[in-house]
């Protein structure tokens, strides 16, 4: 028994004097404190051989033969139990199965709909770069993303006269003029771990462009390589040739789990066609959520998912009203002057 539990009980017997050797109801309450202090001080002397510290207490227990120590390995899909040794793990199964189901779906969906990381600026006026493809553009020579208000953007000597804008926007490296020399420069970048340049030659090898061989086998290769170093869109290559069957077999696990990890990473296309899978499939709630990241990544056909399922009373005027927020955020977020000029100077531009 601990101090405090002892010095607890002294108390109780000593108030209700049931306990011979309490405290007489004739002392003093400054008697008690008196008496109180010294018996603190007595057990911390004799307990000081046999004190159980908090590490002590903190030993886990395998849940399966009930062994205590420190280095028990926690099961790695729940993180809820812990076992010496794997054979104590493969016993305890039977019993632990649905609970450990249950809770890793649980902590599974923790990390499917949390907020994702947040998109990255353009490099040279440091604005959020645009959702839509169309708002920015990838310079193959130093592996920047570019927003299109930054290439459109005129570019002056130190006359103050505008010159040449045929060059990358931020290294000032002239375009090249033939295939062969774009290529040759993504190969240097690839060589370099860039995952859009990695990106890139998987589309070519699904594709059979550029010069490169139809290999469905090397676009995987190169678009699971892409994904490893954070580019989503990648996964959502990979999820949508399992889906398919694109040089592989038809499987929608794969296809779902690979559109999961795009979702995770920043991918509001693939958080919108999980959206969709879930509203296909009655789950309401778990479409709306997707609808919401989405719509608050620039994704506006979620926006307009989330206004249809309130007109249909399966989302409330507040659900409407939160996305609608969420959107103009994004919105405020990489509207800027440079990009609006440059939306007026070319038609076919759109960044929002």
């Amino acid at each position: 028994m601990g101090v405090a539990c002892r010095v607890s009980k002294y108390i109780k017997m000593s108030t209700s004097g049931s306990c011979k050797g309490s405290v007489s109801e004739s002392k003093s309450s400054d008697d008690d404190v008196c008496d109180v202090n010294n018996l603190l001080q007595k057990l911390s002397t004799v307990d000081k051989d046999n004190d159980v510290s908090v590490k002590d207490n903190d030993v886990s227990v395998c849940s399966n033969c009930g062994k205590e120590g420190n280095n028990l390995k926690a099961c790695t899909a729940c993180k809820m139990v812990k076992y010496c040794n794997r054979e104590c793990q493969i016993a305890h199964r039977p019993q632990h199965k649905k609970q450990c189901r249950r809770r890793a779906a649980e902590l599974y969906d923790e990390e499917l709909f949390k907020q994702p990381p947040p998109a990255e600026d353009c490099p040279i006026c440091f604005v959020r770069l645009p959702t839509l493809l169309s708002g920015r553009r990838y310079y193959e020579c130093c592996g920047k993303e570019i927003c299109s208000g930054c290439i459109y953007a005129p570019v002056y000597d130190n006359q103050g006269n505008e010159v040449d804008n045929q060059k990358c926007a931020f290294c000032r490296t002239p375009s090249p003029t033939t295939n062969e020399e774009e290529v040759e420069r993504y190969k240097v970048r690839t060589e370099a771990g860039d995952p859009i340049a990695l990106y890139s030659f998987g589309g070519w090898y699904s594709e059979g462009g550029r010069g490169f061989p139809q290999d469905y086998g090397k676009a995987l290769e190169y678009w699971h390589r892409a994904g490893e170093l954070g580019y989503t869109e990648a996964y959502c290559n990979i999820g949508y040739t399992y889906y398919i069957g694109r040089g592989v077999e038809v499987d929608k696990k794969k296809a779902e789990h690979y559109s999961e990890l795009a979702a995770m990473g920043g991918n509001e296309s693939a958080r919108h066609n999980l959206g969709i899978k879930e509203q296909q499939a009655g789950n309401i709630y778990r479409a709306l959520k997707h609808y919401m990241i989405a719509a608050g990544c620039g994704h506006n056909s979620s926006l307009k998912k989330i206004q249809s399922l309130y007109s249909d009373e399966f989302a409330t005027k507040e659900d409407y009203t939160k996305a609608l927020q969420l959107y103009q955020e994004y919105l405020g977020e990489i509207k800027s002057s440079q990009r609006d000029k440059a939306a007026e100077a070319d038609d076919g531009y759109r960044y929002y």
